[in-house]
């Protein structure tokens, strides 16, 4: 089975939190199909109502989020017992160990540094299903 294949198999629902309208909307473009919902949030707020109403698959999130810290954003997530427990990506504009620290304690799977392609986005997602 080809990488698309089993991307579509293992991701039907996926949310992008970002408060770039354009990353929201080409991460959307690399990632929807007829089989895969994606939905956007400009606010970890309005997110976390996504979360818990549609349970996504994956989580693209901006490590800069405008209107909470992007850990508590993850804890808060992780803390939705009643779901099935998504993965989660931070998206950072340069690397930050400080920031990737503290993200993978609060419960981040991985990160992708903006402005990513499709290649990327796809790999990132790739290597995350190969590990799990």
């Amino acid at each position: 089975m080809d990488w698309d294949a089993r991307r579509t198999c293992e991701m039907s629902r996926c949310l992008i939190v970002d408060g770039s309208s354009v990353v929201r909307k080409v991460a959307k473009r690399i990632l929807a199909s007829d089989q895969d919902m994606v939905t956007e949030a400009e606010i970890g707020r309005s997110a976390l109502d996504l979360v818990a109403d549609e349970s996504p698959e994956v989580l693209l999130v901006d490590g800069d989020l405008q209107d909470m810290d992007v850990t508590e954003f993850i804890r808060r997530v992780r803390a939705m017992s009643a779901m099935r427990q998504p993965r989660i990506i931070v998206m950072m504009n340069e690397m930050n160990l400080v920031l990737m620290t503290k993200a993978k304690r609060a419960g981040a799977d991985d990160y992708l540094l903006k402005p990513f392609d499709r290649q990327q986005l796809m790999r990132g997602l790739h290597e995350f299903a190969n590990a799990a």
